[in-house]
């Protein structure tokens, strides 16, 4: 086997992969309307394209001969990605191409969801609503129980609680949507409750 071959099957890997890569992203931002909000997000989905352009056109060019075409060009790249320290390199690039989308397979939220980076701002609208809903209520519950109003500290509770999954059920995504997590997504590092 001629070495620039090795060249060749790396850059294949590395623009399929960056092209799946490029596509996941800026196809996200374009579904979720934020192509003028998103700035950092599309600059990425295009340095992915632009990258996996420049992979597939050097695999292009190695292949060119075999039909004739671009003959010296072609058999001159050759030349050059026989080279051990390009084909080491490409390899090396391929591997990181194939983790990195294997990567981003695992953060279906963080892709395809409303927002390709974390927004501070959403964060913090999130946290509001958690105090104004969550907190605030359990407050009054235990207020109402320590005056001896069990009823109304029971009831405070049950309206809390109600809240609460519903501000969960948001966050989390409902069935069907694209923020929707699936078994294993999200796992605990310490017990419920603050048990070990």
């Amino acid at each position: 086997m001629e070495t620039w071959t090795l060249s060749l099957g790396a850059n294949g890997v590395i623009a399929l992969a960056y092209f799946i890569i490029a596509w996941t992203i800026l196809s996200g931002i374009g579904r979720s309307g934020q192509i003028l909000a998103n700035p950092l997000g599309v600059a990425t989905g295009f340095i992915f394209l632009t990258c996996a352009l420049g992979h597939a056109a050097h695999a292009i060019h190695l292949v060119l001969p075999i039909w004739g075409l671009e003959v010296a060009e072609g058999l001159a790249a050759r030349e050059h990605f026989a080279d051990w320290h390009i084909w080491a390199i490409d390899g090396v690039t391929a591997m990181i191409a194939v983790w990195y989308l294997t990567l981003r397979s695992r953060f279906p939220a963080l892709v395809r969801g409303s927002k390709l980076f974390e927004d501070i701002r959403q964060r913090q609208t999130q946290a509001l609503e958690i105090h104004d809903n969550v907190v605030q209520g359990l407050a009054e519950a235990k207020l109402a129980i320590e005056r001896g109003e069990q009823e109304a500290g029971l009831e405070k509770l049950g309206e809390t609680l109600e809240r609460s999954r519903k501000i969960i059920t948001d966050l989390m995504g409902p069935a069907g949507s694209e923020i929707e997590l699936g078994p294993g997504d999200l796992r605990r590092r310490a017990a419920a409750g603050g048990q070990k």
